[in-house]
């Protein structure tokens, strides 16, 4: 007998935990209801050939700066969701300091749901804030639903009396105990405030404001000082650590050997750090400045050697969007955050599968997988499986093309890989049974994102 689907794929080489292999894909209610060769089903149900393509898991990503309320100006859901679906992404997780208010409260917490409500095109779960002087605000937050927490060990930036602040010592141990008794994660941008703002000011003082002095002032020294000061205090305090876009190998292996001791700590690093190096940035200026900085082509290699061996839990984009105007100019003044979400899961396949032969249930893991786990969204996220969400990103492996500005979907369409070639390209993507993107339509769906809370026994709540 016939089964009854909304929607069948049909023969994609689909990418699963085990293996790739060409299946077909019944989904029913959003969901995924059958994967099988050759799939029964009624004359009548819609059928998306994807015999040529392969079909993955939908990127869950877990770092981005959508930054609304009141920045929308910037980036907002609108725009910013539908950059991240023509690029395979169907979660992503914003974060909290670039909205104001920054979400370090439950009112603000409000007012980003409301900035959100039936603007973002794919599914979202928000991020709360760890700041000094919020601690008692935490437990709202979790209760309400935020994924977990952000805090600085570097000053942000920012300006006005409502700014996101990076934690002194004191607000990072006590948050971590709180954190901990909550049962969520902290997730750390790690830095050394004192080491990069004392190389900042004299190499200003010196008049040295170019592309590489930039970068000398946030070495990766400073990273591995705020990496390990903060596992220590994870190892007196129990709570668990994300540590964010981490630029080095050497960080990298400061979390790894936590992990042998036993902490409960993942490690993310970012797209550009894998893709883009210090001449990189010489070469396209601001618009590649970031934080931590992009490093040598020597430190990308021992980055890509981590990955390699399976020492990376997470890839997110870390997409950190702002008018032109501010990418120009002073690399001291110039906004420190790059334009990318749209390009990370292309970016990885090209650079991670088609150039270094990694497999793709392996960048899969990194891209979709270990997030959705992670901030208990998982089983309803990240996997290709029965009971899981129809979030699928269909890439053809074969297609070579060059970014171009008018591919991006951004508010403001810059990028560092403007005028890159890539050797794969998303054809279509779907969120929960619906197409939301497809190449040469775009946006061809309306905007049916919803808010995701993280369940306690790993099944991903949604609500509103």
């Amino acid at each position: 007998m016939d089964k009854q689907f909304d929607l069948v794929i049909r023969k994609g080489t689909v990418v699963l935990e085990e293996g790739l292999k060409q299946l077909d894909i019944g989904i029913l209610g959003g969901k995924i209801a059958a994967l099988g060769e050759n799939l029964l089903y009624s004359e009548h149900t819609p059928v998306y050939e994807a015999e040529h393509l392969h079909v993955l898991p939908g990127m869950v990503d877990a770092h981005v700066h959508f930054n609304e309320p009141a920045l929308g100006h910037w980036e907002g859901f609108v725009t910013g969701s539908a950059a991240l679906a023509a690029g395979g992404c169907t979660t992503y997780i914003d974060m909290p300091l670039n909205g104001v208010p920054p979400t370090v409260r439950l009112s603000a917490l409000e007012r980003k749901l409301e900035a959100a409500e039936g603007q973002s095109l794919i599914d979202y779960a928000l991020w709360g804030g760890l700041v000094p002087g919020n601690i008692e605000n935490l437990q709202e937050l979790a209760e309400a639903g935020v994924i977990g927490f952000k805090a600085f060990m570097s000053c942000p930036g920012g300006e006005g009396e409502d700014i996101f602040a990076e934690v002194d010592d004191h607000t990072l141990f006590k948050g971590m105990q709180e954190i901990a008794r909550l049962g969520l994660v902290l997730a750390l941008h790690a830095e050394s405030e004192e080491i990069v703002s004392k190389r900042a000011a004299k190499a200003q003082e010196e008049g040295r404001r170019g592309a590489l002095d930039f970068v000398d002032t946030r070495p990766i020294a400073a990273e591995l000082e705020a990496v390990n000061r903060a596992l220590y205090y994870a190892e007196q305090t129990g709570c668990k650590l994300h540590f964010v876009h981490i630029s080095s190998a050497e960080g990298v292996k400061a979390i790894t050997e936590a992990k042998a001791k036993g902490l409960d700590v993942t490690v993310e690093t970012c797209p550009h750090y894998l893709a883009l190096t210090n001449e990189d940035l010489v070469q396209l200026g601001p618009v590649a400045k970031c934080a931590p900085p992009l490093r040598t082509a020597g430190d990308q290699d021992r980055l890509w050697a981590e990955l390699l061996a399976g020492r990376l839990d997470i890839l997110a984009s870390d997409h950190s969007p702002c008018p032109t105007s501010m990418k120009q100019g002073d690399f001291f003044e110039a906004w420190g955050g790059i334009s990318g979400a749209q390009s990370s899961m292309e970016l990885m396949l090209d650079e991670g599968h088609l150039r270094r032969n990694v497999p793709l249930p392996e960048l899969s893991r990194m891209l979709s997988l270990e997030p959705a786990k992670r901030f208990g969204l998982y089983p309803r996220k990240g996997v290709i499986a029965v009971g899981a969400d129809a979030d699928f990103a269909l890439v053809d492996m074969n297609m070579s093309y060059t970014l171009q500005t008018n591919d991006l979907f951004y508010r403001h369409k810059h990028s560092p890989y403007v005028g890159r070639t890539f050797g794969c390209r998303v054809m279509a993507t779907f969120n929960r049974g619906s197409r939301v993107y497809e190449l040469g339509e775009g946006v061809v769906s309306h905007a049916g994102g919803t808010w995701l809370r993280p369940a306690v026994n790993g099944g991903g709540e949604a609500g509103g």
